[in-house]
C-alpha cells in the first residue's frame, strides 16, 4: 500500500513529506517478524532497505516505538504473573472428505499468541485438536488442523477467523483477548 500511493502521489493531494507521521504509523504496529519490517521500511523511506538507517527523521518521543523486555509465557513485566483468559477455539472443515466442527475452551496467560492457545487446546485434546506448522520468514504457517492439510493442487488452506472476520496477523504474532472466539476454517482461494 506505500508503494502504490508513492507511485500516484501526484493524483492526491500532494503535500511535503511528513516523515514523523509516516513513522508514527509504522510504530503503531507491532512488526515482530524481519520480513514484514524489511517490507515496510523501504516504501515509507523511498530507499533500499540498506540505506533506511541513514534517515534522519525528527519525532516526537510518542512516536518511538516502545522498547519492553520480551515477556514470558507467565509471567508479565518486572516479574509479575500474568491474569488468565479465556479463548473459545473452534476447528471445522465443509469441504473435503468427512465433515466436522469441534470446539474447546482453554485458559492462557493474558498476551498469549493464537499458537500457544491452539497448542494448549492440542495438549488438552491431541485427538481432535493436533495441528502441524512449517516456519516461514513470515513466521509459522499452519499447514494441519486435526489430520486436514491444505493443499495448492487443491486450492485449500486453514483460515484463521474472529469474530467472522479473518484475522490479519499470523497465529504466532496474534494475541486474542479474553472471550474471544477464534475460528479456524478449511477454506479456498
Amino acid at each position: 500500500a506505500p508503494q502504490a500511493l508513492e507511485a500516484t502521489r501526484k493524483f492526491y493531494a500532494p503535500r511535503k513529506w511528513d516523515c514523523a507521521q509516516a513513522f508514527s504509523v509504522v510504530y503503531a504496529h507491532d512488526y515482530q517478524q524481519p520480513m514484514a519490517i524489511s517490507q515496510v521500511l523501504p516504501a515509507l523511506v523511498g530507499r533500499s532497505y540498506l540505506d533506511v538507517a541513514g534517515r534522519y527523521c525528527a519525532a516526537t518521543k510518542d512516536m518511538s516505538p516502545s522498547q519492553q523486555l520480551p515477556l514470558s509465557p507467565v509471567l508479565g513485566t518486572h516479574g509479575v504473573p500474568r491474569a488468565p483468559i479465556q479463548v473459545h477455539y473452534s476447528i471445522t472443515n465443509t469441504l473435503q472428505g468427512k465433515h466436522f466442527h469441534y470446539s474447546t475452551s482453554v485458559t492462557v496467560p493474558s498476551g498469549s499468541t493464537l499458537l500457544q492457545v491452539m497448542e494448549v487446546a492440542a495438549e488438552e485434546n491431541p485427538q481432535t485438536f493436533s495441528f502441524q506448522m512449517e516456519q516461514t520468514s513470515w513466521g509459522p504457517y499452519v499447514t494441519s488442523i486435526h489430520g486436514l492439510a491444505g493443499s495448492m493442487d487443491d486450492r485449500t488452506y486453514w483460515q484463521f477467523l474472529s469474530a467472522e472476520n479473518a484475522l490479519d496477523e499470523g497465529v504466532g504474532i496474534y494475541k486474542p483477548h479474553d472471550g474471544e472466539h477464534i475460528q479456524a476454517v478449511f477454506s479456498t482461494y
